[in-house]
């Protein structure tokens, strides 16, 4: 249990000596990455419900039910080894450096140790605080652009940053583009 909240602890404050160490990445760490994630999943139902409530403020839909544990733990699983796919693909595959040399397990491991800023959102328990949510989002981003950074041998942030947050700019650009034509078409 200690080396689990020194890996939490490390990954908290973005300590770049703890991505250098293959130790980190060892045989035991792919269990101490799963249980990131399904705490971390579990933890998400509390901003979650935050949200819900402001949906329900708003629209007044009645109540609305989150769901399961049981998919909560399915599906943060599932988004787990999808990121890992696409990270592994477009870090190693596409756009490697020279110097990568890095396996999908040590990508699947970083992305699960990456969550562990995400165990914050235990402090978004009523809509005022969610604000705290995106808080923690970007939080996982630095920890994971520099993990990413180091684990495949990029010479600078900006690669590993493109890698990390480009669906995120893809979505952000897809969703400006229909709301641009969703106005333009009503003043036509």
């Amino acid at each position: 249990m200690s080396e689990f909240l020194k890996i939490i602890l490390k990954i908290i404050l973005i300590k770049k000596d703890f991505f250098k160490n293959n130790k980190n990445f060892g045989e035991a760490s792919i269990y101490f990455a799963i249980l990131i994630i399904i705490i971390t999943g579990l933890i998400n139902l509390i901003p979650q419900k935050s949200v819900f409530e402001i949906i329900n403020l708003n629209y007044n839909i009645g109540t609305i039910k989150g769901p399961s544990l049981r998919n909560v733990v399915f599906f943060s699983i599932l988004f787990w080894i999808i990121k890992s796919f696409y990270i592994y693909f477009v870090g190693v595959v596409v756009f490697p450096n020279k110097k990568t040399n890095c396996s999908f397990r040590k990508i699947l491991i970083l992305i699960g140790f990456a969550n562990a800023p995400l165990i914050f959102n235990f402090l978004v328990f009523t809509p005022s605080l969610l604000f705290l949510a995106i808080i923690t989002y970007i939080w996982y981003n630095i920890s994971l652009i520099v993990g990413l950074n180091i684990i495949l041998n990029y010479n600078n942030i900006v690669k590993s940053t493109l890698v990390v947050l480009s669906p995120i700019i893809i979505l952000f650009i897809y969703i400006l583009s229909t709301q641009v034509q969703i106005t333009s078409g009503t003043i036509s």
